[in-house]
Formats: C-alpha cells, structure tokens, sequence
C-alpha cells in the first residue's frame, strides 16, 4: 500500500488537517557535510559510532524533525536513524552500534572474561586474607619473642637455681613445658604466611597477564568493528542518495569562511560522489589566470595556510570551473574549448570544444566577467551551461562525460542568459538567479527530467551585493559562492516526497 505526501503545518506540531502525530511522508531534506565519528571506550571494548543525515519538515519559517530508522538490524544490533539538523543546517544521520563488544559473542572470549572475574575475586580475598594474616603474624612474633624470653629465664634458673625459690621455678618450667609445643606450630605459620604473599604475588601477575590478553583481543575486535562501520559508511552513501535528491525550497544564511583575493573568483572543492578528498582549491580574478592554489583541506583554507601551487598550462576565462574527481574542468581562454586538467599528474586530460557556444563575453551572466561557459557538477554527473546563437542567447544545458568531455545530452531553457545573474544544478535541475547584486533570489528552475520550467520564488541573503560564481556541491550539499572578494557557503533546504510501501 502506498501512502501520498502530506504537508506539515507547523502549528501544535501535528500535520495539517489531523490531530495525529504520525510523521508526514512529505519531508525537505536539508543536507550538508557528511561527518563520522567514532568513540571507542575503556580498552576499546565499547564502542558507538554516530553518522548524522536528517528529515527535516520546514514550512512558513517552521522547523520540525523527527527521527526515523532507515537501516534497521535487529539480527546485528546496528540501526541507523536520521536524527536532528545542527544551527547550520547540516544533515545529521545517527547510527547505534550494539553496546556489547563484538567478540564478546565468542565463546573464548566469555571463558577469558569469566576467568578474569575469578581472578579478581581470588585477589580481593586475598587481600582480606592477606590483611589478616599480617595482623595475626604479628601476634605470632609477639608470642615467639615472649616464648624466647621464658625459655632465656628458665635457662638462667636453672644454672643458677639460688635465684628463684621451688615454688616459682617449677611454675616457670611447667608453663615453658606447655609452651615448647607451639614452637614448631609457629614456624609453620610464619612458612604459611611467606607462601601467602608470594600466591598473591602470582595472582597479581596473571591478572596482568590476563588483561593484555583481553586488551589484545579487543584490539582485533575492533579493527573488525571499523570495517563494519567502513560498510555502514557506503550504506549511508547510498542512503543520503536516495534521500538527499529533491526540489529546492529553501537557502539559508550565509556562511562567511574567508575574505580573500579579488572581486572576482571561485573557490571550490571537490564535487565527486562519493569521494573522501578534503582539499580546497581557490582560482582568483576571471581574466587569464593561470594559478590556482590548493589546499590540504577547509581548516587550511580559513587560514590561508599548507597549500600548493598549479600554474595551468592555458588560461582561463570567467569563473565557471568545477573540480570532478581530482580533476579541474573550465573554460580556456577567447575560446568555447573546455580543459580537463589533473591536480595530481599536473597535466591536460583532454580538451575539447562546445559547438557554438559563445565566449569572450558574447552571453556571460549579467555581470559580465567572461563568464559565457559555466561547469558544474550534481548528483547526476557533469554539466555545462552556455548559450549559442542559434538558440538566441537562451540558456543551455549539456550534460558532459566527464572522460572525453563530449555532449551526452542538450536541452535548451528558453531563459535568457544575459539576464540571469548566476546558476547552478541540484539533481538535474538548473537553478538561475536573477541578479548578481544585492535583493537577488533564485527566480528559475528547469527540469532536465521533464525538459520543463517554471517561476521560483527563493529569497537568499546576498551579504556582500555581487556575486560571481554560484556552484553547489553534490557531495557536501552546499552552495559555494565568490561574493566581492568573500568566500561564502549556504545550506540548502530540499523537498521531496518519499512513497513507502506496507506488505
């Protein structure tokens, strides 16, 4: 049985129409970096990882969240949920991993663990015993010494019988005579007592023993564990996939990382899905730049430290550039050819013209800058936006492969470019902007799906009134932004409806 979309009004927490609480199955997805934590315990015996990715319900400024088991498994003990949405709007997937450690299912490993309580037991008595056996030797020596001294006067009265009258002498003679036995009883105890301490000192020593063997064992376990939440990764990977795509609703403040450079330029990272490269890589100015500087990663940036430098072998022209799979992707120089350039072998790939496609400012954006060709990546590969003459100056969007950078597929928008400010796509669709400037709003949107447009009407904050490059990052869901030499970051809001199936 399949179950429609059902708005969320926001109001009393309940959806609209119904006094249930039941979650709607219309919900907005607002996504960003993808992060993993891993926390292990005590000897490495206890661990939780936490991924966070997020269903989040938001309508006329309301925000609602609820938490949803995507991967459930009970047989395992493993669940992941979709849990909340942090203050900047990141995407948070929480993933419970059982509390026990995973070879504590292994029979060797209960055997080690009853043994170590047996030890321990053993060693907390003998502690006890131990106290006492102290206490009571004491009292032995005590009464060896006090035997010794009676055995010394008897010796002495008898060699010098004056000194004591019969009476006391036999008293003193009796009592030794009662006494002489304990001697050897004595000496066993003191040999007991000896025995004692070194039987502790060999609990001791094996308890230690035990300890690096159950710390050993933990640590195979839990390099077992990581390669279980390595698996998890992927699955997640594949569930923000099928989660993460949807329609635009939504842009939330700026997020200001840097002011750096000119008034014009891109920053970028790498757009590929999946993909767990963290550099950064800044392209300053639109007007033959060569020199591109990469970062080793987001904190680097910030501060302008540990990055290399790429002198590109062609210029550039505008601000249009996408990094795809360790490679760079943008338009060369008073051309339409585009050059896949790659950071790792600093070499060209391949290049390759767009038929047509105007350059040197015959359609750029509205604010000019040589920004006639626009790369771009999304969920579903890579992409270039231009404009040619035969299609009257209205935008164009030709999906690329990204190995030989020819056209798989073209669609023509029928907006026109010089009017728009920027653009760019979120799961194949083609987002415009516009204005470049302050009061801007995303105004246009078209489905390559569909081959069909409509109006739009999603405000943003243009902090520092003049943008020249407008990318989103599939990979982080992110837009990235070059606003009048600042470098600027927005979350996005998605909507989508998700049909589920009741057997």
């Amino acid at each position: 049985m399949e179950t429609g979309a059902r708005l969320w009004e926001g109001r009393n927490d309940k959806p609209y129409g119904t006094s249930s609480t039941e979650p709607p199955s219309a919900v907005s997805l607002s996504c960003s970096r993808f992060k993993v934590a891993d926390v292990t315990g005590r000897r490495k015996t206890q661990t939780m990882m936490r991924v966070e990715v997020v269903k989040v319900w938001r309508l006329k400024g309301f925000l609602a969240t609820q938490r949803h088991a995507l991967y459930p498994s009970p047989e395992e003990g493993w669940q992941i949920y979709s849990s909340d949405q942090d203050p900047d709007g990141k995407c948070l997937c929480t993933v419970v991993a059982p509390a026990q450690n995973m070879c504590s299912r292994d029979p060797r490993s209960r055997q080690l663990r009853q043994l170590m309580e047996k030890v321990q037991n053993i060693t907390r008595s003998m502690e006890v015993l131990d106290l006492r056996t102290y206490r009571d030797l004491q009292y032995v020596r005590d009464t060896e010494n006090l035997m010794k001294t009676v055995d010394g006067k008897l010796k002495t009265a008898s060699d010098n019988p004056r000194t004591l009258n019969p009476k006391s002498f036999q008293e003193l003679k009796d009592k030794m005579t009662q006494l002489l036995p304990l001697l050897p009883v004595l000496e066993q105890y003191k040999a007991d007592a000896g025995m004692i301490l070194r039987l502790r000192d060999e609990v001791r020593n094996l308890s230690l023993v035990l300890m690096a063997i159950q710390e050993e064992m933990g640590a195979y376990d839990y390099e077992e564990l990581r390669q279980r939440v390595l698996l998890l990764e992927t699955r997640l990977h594949s569930c923000m996939q099928k989660l993460g795509c949807g329609k635009l609703t939504g842009v939330s403040n700026p997020i200001t990382v840097r002011a750096s450079g000119s008034r014009f330029g891109s920053w970028m990272t790498d757009t590929m899905i999946p993909s767990s490269d963290n550099r950064v890589w800044s392209m300053d100015g639109y007007f033959k730049g060569r020199r591109v500087l990469e970062f080793r990663t987001m904190a680097d940036f910030k501060i302008g430290l540990n990055f290399v430098q790429h002198l590109l072998p062609h210029p550039w022209a505008g601000t249009g550039h996408v990094v795809y799979n360790g490679s760079l992707y943008y338009n060369k120089y008073q051309s339409n050819i585009v050059i896949k350039y790659h950071f790792r072998s600093r070499s060209v790939l391949v290049q390759r013209s767009l038929s047509g496609a105007g350059y040197n400012n015959t359609f750029p954006y509205s604010w000019g800058g040589s920004s006639d060709i626009d790369l771009m990546a999304d969920e579903n590969g890579l992409w270039a936006v231009y404009t040619t003459i035969a299609n009257a100056g209205n935008i164009v969007v030709s999906r690329l492969d990204p190995q030989s950078l020819e056209v798989l597929q073209t669609w023509d928008t029928g907006f026109p470019k010089r009017s728009a400010g920027e653009a760019f796509m979120i799961c194949g669709t083609l987002y415009v902007t516009n204005s470049h400037l302050a009061g801007a709003k995303i105004y246009f949107a078209y489905y390559t799906n569909t081959s069909s447009y409509e109006y739009t009407d999603i405000p943003f904050h243009n902090q520092y009134s003049h943008i020249s490059m407008m990318d989103y990052n599939p990979r982080e869901r992110v837009l990235y932004t070059w606003n009048n030499g600042h470098q600027v970051m927005y979350n996005v809001t998605l909507f989508q409806v998700i049909k589920t199936s009741d057997d």
